[in-house]
């Protein structure tokens, strides 16, 4: 009897979920009175190609993102201006500005963009608008205190101590007051009873604050509840590694190559 690979379609395979597309399986069915194998490999598209510097700036949180959702990813550091004008010449960034990553067959540029899109795709941005709306206005606050820690590595060496109490003294006025107070109506997570994408962003920008303030949470115990127990969700406590894809603290080389690559 001859056997021939039979298409999905012939052999009325279900629709499989975005977990079993990771996978390969072997489906069995009958086929005009024949035993017909078929073995179909999917995955689910190419891993996510990450284009910015070999540094933290605006694609860390996409890295944090990334990693707590389990998804492999690959990186194309930027290191020439040669490389980011081919980009600009391939069309490959809308508004001529990184961070761009490639998922799903798309190129998106604009950070808020790229995340809404994976914690939407991994269900880290909640179950109902409501929630989504919570999630936003919790890691939108958080991004603000980031990019304080963000910009700090580019000032003027003059500027730079006054810009580090600058930060301790938003962190522990006004932003982390306000993230104990949310924790503490909470049960553990800042929406719901699950992770999302603003339990995420809240411990990267702990972990900013305190490499320049190690005892900034001393009196915030439902942050440091907080940061207990997110730092050791497994894929989390996995990317907390040395060797993992997390960026240590800028350096001077790293704002050297930002600066030459754009030209700023």
């Amino acid at each position: 009897m001859q056997s021939r690979q039979a298409t999905i379609g012939e052999i009325g395979a279900p629709l499989l979920t975005r977990s079993q597309l990771c996978c390969n399986y072997t489906f069995v069915s009958k086929f005009s009175g024949e035993l017909v194998v078929a073995v179909e490999k999917y995955t689910n598209m190419s891993k996510a190609k990450l284009h910015y510097f070999n540094g933290r700036g605006k694609m860390e949180s996409v890295r944090w993102l990334l990693a707590a959702a389990g998804v492999e990813f690959e990186e194309e550091y930027l290191e020439t201006r040669e490389q980011y004008e081919k980009l600009l010449k391939d069309g490959a960034l809308l508004y001529e500005q990184v961070p761009m990553v490639e998922i799903d067959g798309m190129k998106l540029v604009q950070t808020n963009a790229i995340l809404n899109y994976i914690a939407g795709k991994y269900n880290l941005y909640g179950k109902d608008i409501q929630e989504r709306a919570l999630i936003d206005m919790y890691a939108e606050g958080a991004r603000d205190l980031m990019s304080l820690v963000m910009r700090h590595p580019f000032l003027p060496s003059a500027e730079k101590e006054s810009n580090r109490t600058l930060i301790t003294s938003k962190a522990k006025n006004r932003y982390f007051p306000a993230f104990e107070k949310v924790l503490s109506q909470q049960s553990g997570y800042l929406v719901g009873n699950q992770l999302s994408v603003a339990d995420l962003h809240l411990l990267e920008v702990i972990l900013m604050v305190e490499e320049n303030a190690p005892l900034i949470l001393s009196e915030f115990p439902q942050l440091q509840k907080f940061k207990l127990k997110i730092s050791t969700i497994p894929r989390i406590q996995k990317f907390l590694q040395p060797g993992s894809p997390r960026k240590p603290p800028p350096d001077d080389q790293y704002v050297q190559i930002a600066r030459e690559v754009l030209k700023f």
